[in-house]
């Protein structure tokens, strides 16, 4: 009873301390004080300021070049990161290891030394630091994340799915739509949505590779705008902007997600999809016959 007790106490401190601050910025969002933490009364100003024309345009300007960097450089990824995954997948055990120690070095390494790195080599290819470098650099620490998301859906697909839509006839793209896209797309959401956060939260890999041409992400803004003595006071809407968009996609995914699992649990069949039922009911049936011993299909390995 004393454990459970203080296991729940210790949960709800932990809670407690993640999302004080959060809350903070959220309530103090709806007035009009310049100082956080000075009440002045309930308004909607700073809202209203934070997308009047002209007042904050280069704040702005920095979220704009923030989601851009972030969808491009997270779309991009999650297709390298799930290509890369399904090839892992693939190879050999000993390889697997290898590769998936080489995976996990970006994820391991100091932002400051992948900043560096990326820096050095973008002057070494004589590139000019912009929006190329700060994308490319994104991709790049992206996409190891990726690739740890798609790998667990990978192994959860029966693996006999695959030839068996080649015994169709499928060719391989074919097959990687039909069948492996399908399994892995929760992962590829996963990844996506992961990349997206990692992207809007970097600052010391964008610092180092955005150069000095006048581009602003929201995380330099901010940095700037902290050396200057105080935080504009419009950054508290923004960010209660940014949580509330994060937190009901995270809602609507794990939702949709839920209710997913446990169709597939309850019918204990193959996801089904109105345009590929026919497909996915061939594939089921001719992995069914498969399982006898003397309808099985003789490969090289077996000669």
């Amino acid at each position: 009873m004393v454990k459970k007790i203080l296991a729940q106490t210790y949960l709800w401190i932990l809670l407690i301390m993640l999302y004080a601050p959060i809350l903070i910025i959220v309530i103090y969002s709806f007035t009009e004080a310049k100082v956080l933490g000075n009440w002045t009364g309930f308004s909607t100003k700073l809202y209203t300021s934070l997308f009047t024309s002209g007042s904050h345009h280069s704040l702005l300007n920095a979220l704009a070049n923030t989601a851009i960097i972030a969808l491009v450089s997270a779309t991009v990824s999650t297709l390298l990161g799930s290509v890369a995954a399904i090839g892992i997948f693939n190879l050999k055990y000993s390889y697997q290891r290898t590769i998936g120690l080489a995976n996990s070095i970006p994820i391991l390494n100091g932002d400051i030394i992948t900043g560096i790195s990326l820096f050095l080599l973008f002057v070494s290819l004589g590139i000019s630091q912009g929006y190329t470098t700060v994308i490319l650099a994104h991709i790049t620490f992206c996409t190891p994340y990726v690739v740890l998301s798609v790998l667990p859906r990978l192994k959860q697909m029966n693996p006999y799915l695959y030839e068996a839509a080649l015994d169709l006839g499928a060719t391989p793209f074919q097959a990687l739509r039909k069948i492996i896209i399908p399994e892995i797309r929760s992962g590829m959401i996963t990844g996506f949505i992961l990349a997206v956060t990692l992207s809007i939260d970097d600052f010391v890999v964008t610092i180092f590779t955005i150069g000095n041409e006048g581009l602003e992400t929201l995380s330099t803004y901010i940095y700037t705008d902290a050396r200057k003595g105080g935080l504009t006071p419009e950054l508290r809407p923004l960010s209660t902007i940014i949580f509330v968009v994060v937190l009901t996609l995270l809602i609507i995914i794990n939702k949709r997600t839920g209710i997913h699992q446990r169709k597939k649990w309850k019918t204990n069949k193959l996801p089904y999809d109105k345009k590929n039922n026919i497909w996915i009911f061939y594939v089921a049936s001719t992995h069914w016959l498969l399982q006898f011993p003397g309808n099985k299909r003789t490969y090289p390995e077996n000669i």
